[in-house]
């Protein structure tokens, strides 16, 4: 029940980002589309870290970073690690198991300087927001680079709102980015 609440405040938080500010809503997706149909659609190759995956996209498996989120780093990644790194990590593999078909959404700008694909996250079953969802359960700090800044307000206020309740790295670290010991 009260994931049911959560989805309905978090998509009435969506429907009310519009024009106004600048802000995009979550569009719906036909589940039975294909990645032929539909070059938005993904499927999760692999989990790398909370903020990165592995996608197929029409044949080629992409690097995708998640647009507006930052997660700590795991142990055993390419940099230091840091607190709750691990915890968000095998959280984004629970939520994108292989073989989860997803909806990529892009903004301004496609690729980093790492050429990763640089992404909005959505489960194509449930249209679970990923980036939302680890912002607001606190396994992401919000990470804004102009100009890809669609969903910053939604975000930074997930991050705000788990900030302040405590929520996972913010109880268990008491800040992101703190290094492991």
């Amino acid at each position: 029940m009260r994931r049911l609440v959560v989805v309905a405040v978090v998509l009435a938080a969506l429907a009310g980002c519009g024009d106004d500010d600048g802000e995009r809503t979550a569009a719906t997706v036909d589940p039975a589309a294909t990645e032929e149909d539909r070059p938005d659609l993904g499927v999760v190759v692999q989990v790398l870290d909370g903020d990165t995956a592995d996608i197929e996209v029409q044949g080629v498996v992409e690097r995708v970073r998640f647009i507006g989120i930052d997660t700590p780093e795991p142990v055993g990644g390419r940099r230091d690690a840091e607190c709750f790194g691990d915890e968000a990590s095998d959280l984004t593999r629970r939520l994108l198991p292989e073989g989860t078909v997803v909806r990529l959404e892009r903004d301004v700008e496609g690729r980093d300087v790492f050429d990763r694909l640089l992404a909005y996250v959505f489960r194509v079953d449930d249209e679970l927001f990923v980036n939302l969802h680890l912002a607001e359960t606190g396994y992401a700090d919000q990470l804004n680079i102009e100009p890809n800044s669609a969903y910053a307000g939604v975000i930074g206020s997930a991050v705000r709102s788990a900030r302040e309740q405590g929520l996972g790295l913010w109880g268990a670290c008491g800040s992101a980015d703190v290094p492991l010991g």
